[in-house]
């Protein structure tokens, strides 16, 4: 009997490797716009970062979405993102 195999991505906050439930998907669609996917079915490129402010506020510090996507993401994104976390938390 084999188990199921557990789909594991990267916090682009902590770099620490979680199972994907445990993480918040941000995506990229076609338009360039970056935005939370908290269904995790958004159609775009996605990176992840763990279900707290404290992750997101690293992974904006080191710029590690504006890498993951290729683009420059502004500040007022970053705050969006945080307002909506800081629901969900």
């Amino acid at each position: 009997m084999q188990t199921k195999k557990i789909p594991l991505r990267k916090c682009t906050g902590c770099n620490e490797m979680k199972s994907k439930k445990e993480l918040v998907r941000v995506v990229k669609n076609k338009e360039g716009e970056v935005s939370l996917d908290l269904t995790g079915k958004k159609a775009g490129r996605g990176a992840y970062v763990c279900n707290s402010l404290e992750c997101l506020k690293k992974a904006r510090k080191c710029r590690g979405f504006e890498r993951a996507f290729s683009q420059r993401i502004d500040d007022e994104i970053y705050d969006q993102m945080e307002s909506e976390l800081s629901k969900n938390e």
